[in-house]
């Protein structure tokens, strides 16, 4: 027979098994730890969760999640306009953020084109890409190499291509990690390492 709980923490347990990741064990595991805080730390908790709600909106320029409206990426004057990186989701701006090595600015497309999920092109956040492509030079497809996302990038550049024959359109490399040994590599990845070569 399964463990019962008293019906809050059911409820809690069972609010918390949604979050991506978390499973039973660990959703009993938070909600207990929630039970033992302070009624403090509780509270601000609940409000954090509340004002993320609240305060959080999608930038009307690029999509990503921000507070401010531009956000912080497409208001700065020193970030490089004219080159723009398509990702998936918010969360790839912080992995390009933290190489210092990309001035640009971005656009989220929330999603890729999965037509087993039923989602194609008009699914995806594009509307407001294109009149960003107006006097762009470069435009960067940062989607996973997924089956999925090399489909949104095939996509996405002939997109492009119909609407904008002279902007430049470029893929980020993929292949075998640093630090990795490539006798675990699978064939895709070691296929996509070899056509990314270049000469040193």
């Amino acid at each position: 027979m399964a463990t019962r709980f008293a019906e809050p923490m059911e409820r809690l347990i069972e609010e918390l098994r949604k979050l991506p990741g978390v499973g039973t064990k660990s959703a009993q595991r938070f909600a207990f730890h929630i039970l033992r805080a302070s009624q403090g730390d509780a509270a601000a908790l609940s409000a954090a969760i509340l004002r993320l709600r609240e305060q959080l909106q999608l930038c009307s320029k690029c999509n990503n999640i921000t507070d401010i409206d531009p956000c912080s990426y497409c208001s700065n004057p020193v970030r490089n306009s004219r080159v723009l990186c398509i990702v998936e989701e918010p969360t790839n701006i912080n992995a390009i953020e933290k190489t210092r090595s990309f001035n640009g600015l971005y656009h989220v497309l929330h999603g890729t084109i999965s037509p087993v999920n039923g989602i194609g092109p008009e699914q995806l956040r594009l509307a407001n890409l294109w009149p960003r492509l107006e006097g762009a030079e470069e435009l960067i497809l940062a989607t996973s190499p997924t089956v999925e996302g090399e489909a949104t990038a095939r996509h996405l550049a002939d997109e492009v291509h119909r609407r904008y024959n002279l902007l430049r359109i470029s893929r980020i490399a993929t292949g075998v990690p640093a630090g990795s040994d490539i006798e675990y590599a699978d064939e895709v990845t070691m296929t996509r390492a070899l056509e990314g070569r270049r000469d040193v």
